[in-house]
């Protein structure tokens, strides 16, 4: 049987290293030995003896936090020995190594697998408030192993030497220690009273040293998610 299909670079990758790698662009491979975290409904093959586990956002903790503000990972623990390839809908997917004291905060959408050394929470954008429905809170991943992120289309990695804005739905990750706000880009006035919109109300700021990855695509809000969800979770909390 012959077809340009079975060409070198379409079969399987192998390597003599446990551990996330990319088998293409748009699909991750962990050789899996112990155990590894990724997003529910991401595998799409796997060969030897894998278990799948269900953890919900990571912990009672974090299922708390994620209730109150619609971010988080869902996410199922992957265990055994075997070759488990991930995907999220044909989405480009980044291998980041995050070294001891680094920290780098993402949202949560953007998330596909992590080493299970790495720790993670939930953490409001500074200066957020009430601004926008979306983008207020993100998870800070730390600690030391490999995390694989997907952005729609090629990204751009912004340096923050100058004050930068980014829209909230297309911030994919960033440097955890630049300090993040919500900047109103669109200025009040008799059209926006009228019902006209540019479409671009508030975007993200960021300030400091470090890197913003933004996404060539805005993910659309999740229904009933960010600043209205929390406000009505917290409402029914209170009462």
């Amino acid at each position: 049987m012959r077809s340009a299909l079975f060409s070198a670079e379409n079969l399987e990758k192998e390597s003599q290293q446990p551990g996330m790698r990319l088998q293409n662009s748009k699909m991750l491979k962990i050789e899996l030995n112990g155990e590894a975290m990724a997003r529910v409904g991401s595998m799409v093959a796997y060969q030897g003896q894998v278990q799948f586990q269900a953890l919900g956002s990571g912990g009672i903790g974090k299922f708390i936090k994620q209730r109150l503000t619609g971010e988080g990972v869902p996410l199922m623990k992957v265990s055994g020995h075997g070759d488990v390839f991930l995907a999220d809908f044909a989405k480009d997917v980044h291998v980041i190594d995050l070294e001891p004291g680094d920290a780098l905060s993402i949202n949560g959408s953007s998330v596909l697998a992590f080493d299970s050394t790495l720790q993670y929470d939930i953490k409001m954008v500074g200066g957020a408030g009430f601004a926008s429905s979306s983008g207020l809170f993100n998870c800070v991943f730390t600690g030391h192993g490999r995390i694989a992120v997907t952005t729609k289309g090629t990204p751009v990695v912004l340096n923050v030497d100058a004050p930068t804005y980014v829209d909230p739905q297309a911030a994919v990750c960033w440097s955890a220690n630049l300090q993040t706000g919500y900047h109103r880009a669109e200025q009040l006035g008799l059209g926006t009273l009228l019902g006209r919109s540019t479409g671009e109300a508030f975007t993200m700021s960021f300030a400091g040293q470090g890197f913003v990855v933004v996404q060539p695509s805005e993910e659309p809000p999740v229904a009933g998610s960010g600043s209205q969800q929390q406000g009505g979770m917290l409402g029914g909390l209170l009462q």
